[in-house]
């Protein structure tokens, strides 16, 4: 269905078939990251069974040590991890090889422990030069997901990802504490928050509640905001396992984890291309210009062309562009007339949601996102649209999947009404 990069993908050795455990897909992009996806950094990033484990687990735990005796045990050829308590006091975490789990490592630095690079987005850019300006509030080794090398692959998240030393270091001024079993955890600067959906990833999805991950791996309720010292509490009913649909925010960044079970389910962009030319095969035309309407083909889609579809996100009745009803004080306020029904709001191009992952179901692109114009199916839209994405650091917003623009209007998508052929 998909070809994904199979880098660090090992095969079963009856069937030669590789073993994916999952897909991570950035939301706010179509498809392709605008400038294209390159090596580690791309908008869907594929899991699976790697060649040789490279998992690790919790060892030996060094505690009230000196920082030059924290140093010398975390400068050893193993990964470990550093919780600075005092200018005088370090517990050091050593860990070890795990043979049953394989390690993913996410976040903005492009060193080689990162598996896959991600940078902020910038909602509705269509270049990376509309990303370059902005302040980056994802951290440079964000988080880890371990994924079991056996059925059921299970995969579960963690907070942070080790440096090119092997290092995690939560320093002095870090979120971090003893738990009542004489562990050590802590919290990042921003956060890892998870939400998973309940229903699955499926067309009867509700959304979950968002949490905070710890570098342990345990789940927490959120901070007051983002970066505060103080730690949400525990809830020990829920868990740090990914299921389809998890959402993962790096605080720059969402993305979406689909298991290879949920994949199967998800239409293909064969699939997406069908729906296209079904539609197109219908002869939509303008009420105005009565020109046949066609949507683009799936690699067109930044630029409108002549025969594209546009909607009044008021009322969703779809017209080819033209310049009726087309004063001057509504294209100041960018609100236009319908002139089949009168109504006024924004009049946008519509275009069709190339990113297969986002859907919850294989139907007809009947309904589009406003104010984007992403066009999808009614259930994928009335997902999206209950979905609060977090926004900053301390709001929450629902977004368009396709572009990250936030949601407006009562719903925050429309039913699309076409007018067929005259003949």
């Amino acid at each position: 269905m998909y070809s994904p990069e199979q880098e660090n993908i090992s095969t079963t050795s009856s069937t030669k078939v590789p073993v994916k455990y999952g897909e991570l897909i950035v939301l706010g992009y179509n498809g392709t990251l605008p400038n294209g996806d390159r090596g580690r950094r791309k908008s869907r990033f594929a899991l699976g069974k790697r060649p040789k484990a490279n998992g690790v687990k919790p060892s030996t735990i060094h505690i009230a040590c000196s920082p030059q005796a924290a140093k010398a045990i975390s400068n050893k050829d193993q990964h470990s991890i550093s919780y600075t308590l005092s200018r005088v006091q370090t517990v050091v975490v050593e860990y070890t090889h795990d043979s049953n789990t394989d390690m993913y490592q996410i976040g903005r630095s492009t060193e080689s422990p990162i598996d896959f690079v991600v940078t902020d987005t910038v909602a509705g850019s269509q270049s990376n030069a509309d990303t370059q300006s902005v302040q980056s509030t994802i951290s440079r080794f964000a988080c880890r997901i371990m994924c079991q090398r056996t059925p059921p692959f299970t995969a579960r998240i963690y907070a942070a990802g080790f440096d090119s030393s092997k290092n995690i270091f939560l320093g002095e001024k870090a979120a971090k504490w003893k738990t009542p079993d004489a562990q050590m955890d802590g919290l990042t600067t921003n956060g890892v928050l998870v939400m998973h959906p309940r229903n699955g990833f499926t067309q009867d999805s509700k959304p979950g509640v968002w949490r905070e991950i710890s570098v342990c791996g345990n789940v927490f309720t959120l901070r007051e905001t983002r970066s505060a010292q103080q730690r949400g509490k525990i809830v020990e009913t829920e868990s740090q396992e990914l299921v389809d649909g998890s959402l993962i925010d790096l605080c720059g960044a969402t993305l979406l984890w689909r298991t290879a079970e949920g994949l199967a389910r998800t239409p293909t962009l064969k699939h997406l291309e069908a729906l296209r030319q079904e539609i197109n095969a219908a002869r939509p035309q303008c009420p105005v210009g009565f020109n046949t309407l066609a949507f683009p083909s799936m690699r067109r889609k930044d630029t409108p062309d002549e025969k594209q579809p546009w909607v009044y996100l008021q009322c969703g009745h779809v017209h080819g562009f033209h310049n009726w009803g087309n004063h001057r004080e509504e294209r100041e306020g960018r609100q236009r007339e319908c002139p089949m029904c009168r109504a006024k709001g924004p009049y946008v191009p519509l275009w069709l949601g190339c990113e297969a992952g986002f859907y919850v179901d294989a139907a007809p692109p009947t309904h589009a996102f406003n104010p984007c114009g992403h066009v999808c199916s009614d259930k994928t839209a009335a997902f999206w649209s209950q979905i609060p994405l977090p926004h900053g650091t301390h709001t929450f917003h629902a977004a368009c999947p396709f572009c990250a623009q936030q949601l407006s209007g009562e719903q925050g998508f429309v039913r699309l009404i076409f007018q067929g052929p005259l003949d």
